[in-house]
């Protein structure tokens, strides 16, 4: 990967020619306040310059406004700068400036989260959307790996290595996420059910600590440090670079939609499926009855192939009690099928949905209880009540799923099971209701063994943070007194706050 390639080049003389007045030179640690250019001859003597940066820090404008928002519309909290970083090493000098002068941090790509977990109040947000350089893709054996700063997309990745022949092993559902976002969270897909999450499958990272360090790690080399990063929020460092793992990558994908009235035999055949390992992608959905009243449920399995070879439809469906007369089954290019929510997604932005509030909710229920505590939540619950967003629900093995602070139920099999909201009418009345049904629906899970997805929203304090992290919360206290002693990092999660 190269710093100073022609296209981050064009981006700095770009960024050259903002008008002096917005950009920040320094900080004045007296009055507790930005100095820009045009106000430098006029401050204090003693205000700390800003260090020579290959990008721009930018005191207001359309940067702030975005920053202070993301997906979920619901948590605003206001930076008093954003960085468009024109290099890593400027992220380095922003997280030690920071540092000095006591004004937390938090990397943003195209906040994708629910509840202000890439915001910070009155400090500094890093935009990784300027640090997008995508290696080239390096073959080894039947696989290869690629290097990619934290404002990829993985789209790009996708594209990328497919060209190749090769793909990542673990796909989300949305591919316009970047890579830095999902590796700091976990990053769960269809393949997780063989790879665990996009966290799991990291060969090496290069990092900026909380102090300022720059630091490149892996499990053979400060696997201390790697582990915090991977799934750990944002709380230890901020990923600068990844090396991703490849796979071949199939040519086509043969996708059976399989729907159940019972949500007892529908959760028997998704563990079936689960055991078999005999699909390569499995998914589900709870869906709308079509008469118009109650739930029904769908398993998503697809099995990639490249021609000649093709599945054999007998087999993979062999022994399940789905309602086979409403089976459908259609198969797709890889890519197509990689992408298949672009045309949803456009279409909601096309009727505005996109821009409502979205009070998301992902919870990982332990099998045992699925049945019950599921079916106890759909009960009371209608498509009104999630806005008419998609309600995601299907297996994984927690076995695959290896990263310290990527937090599961503690039995070999959990489903995912996920409320995706759209505020609708997209008021605070109707955001409040769906926060306190995400809080006593979590409450519940709790008390049965489940955990949560980090990037939901259901609000959360210090306390219970510790509860979610459990036995693992002493190492990850540990990890931030080691790797961000001043708590400067992420602070939008509210796992740390700085006065305990």
């Amino acid at each position: 990967m190269q710093d100073g390639s022609s296209r981050r080049r064009f981006l700095q003389r770009a960024l050259q020619q903002v008008a002096a007045a917005s950009v920040i030179v320094g900080f004045d640690p007296t009055a507790g306040s930005w100095v820009t250019a045009a106000a430098a001859d006029a401050a204090a003597s003693g205000f700390s310059r800003l260090p020579e940066l290959d990008g721009t820090l930018f005191l207001d404008g359309p940067q702030l406004d975005a920053a202070q928002d993301d997906f979920g519309h619901i948590v605003h909290r206001r930076p008093v700068a954003v960085l468009l970083p024109g290099s890593i090493q400027d992220i380095v000098k922003a997280v030690r400036f920071a540092r000095r002068h006591e004004l937390q941090v938090a990397m943003r790509g195209i906040s994708h989260a629910p509840f202000g977990q890439a915001q910070v109040e009155n400090g500094i947000v890093i935009d990784s959307s300027s640090l997008a350089e995508l290696g080239a893709v390096h073959t080894s054996g039947a696989g290869g790996w690629i290097d990619v700063e934290p404002g990829v997309q993985w789209r790009a990745v996708i594209q990328a290595a497919f060209a190749q022949g090769l793909t990542p092993r673990v796909l989300t559902d949305f591919q316009g996420l970047t890579v830095g976002g999902t590796l700091s969270i976990g990053g769960i897909g269809g393949t997780s059910q063989r790879f665990g999450v996009q966290a799991d499958n990291v060969l090496e990272l290069e990092v900026v600590t909380g102090k300022g360090e720059r630091v490149t790690c892996s499990e053979s080399q400060r696997p201390d440090l790697f582990n915090a990063v991977l799934a750990g929020l944002g709380q230890s460092a901020l990923i600068v670079r990844a090396r991703l793992p490849l796979i071949p990558a199939p040519a086509q994908v043969r996708v059976f939609n399989l729907f159940y009235d019972s949500i007892d035999v529908y959760v028997q055949d998704q563990l079936r499926l689960l055991a078999r390992g005999s699909f390569d992608h499995l998914q589900g959905q709870v869906v709308p009855h079509p008469s118009g009243t109650g739930w029904r449920f769908m398993i998503e399995a697809g099995a990639y192939f490249t021609p000649p070879q093709a599945p054999n439809p007998t087999a993979l469906l062999a022994g399940l009690k789905d309602v086979r007369a409403d089976a459908t089954d259609v198969t797709q290019s890889y890519l197509d099928f990689a992408f298949r929510l672009d045309p949803l997604i456009a279409f909601l932005i096309s009727i505005g949905v996109w821009d409502f509030p979205h009070p998301w909710m992902d919870l990982f229920v332990p099998a045992s209880a699925a049945p019950g505590f599921v079916g106890g939540v759909l009960a009371d619950l209608t498509a009104a009540d999630v806005g008419g967003g998609p309600i995601l629900f299907y297996p994984i093995d927690t076995r695959r799923m290896r990263r310290p602070f990527f937090r599961l139920p503690d039995e070999r099999r959990a489903f995912l099971f996920s409320l995706l909201r759209t505020a609708d009418p997209p008021t605070p009345e109707t955001v409040l209701a769906m926060l306190a049904d995400n809080r006593e629906i979590y409450d519940q899970l709790v008390a049965l063994g489940g955990t949560r997805y980090a990037n939901g929203a259901i609000p959360f304090d210090p306390q219970d943070w510790r509860r979610h992290f459990g036995e693992r919360f002493r190492d990850l206290r540990q990890a931030k007194r080691r790797f961000d002693p001043d708590r400067i990092l992420t602070p939008g999660q509210g796992i740390f706050p700085r006065q305990t």
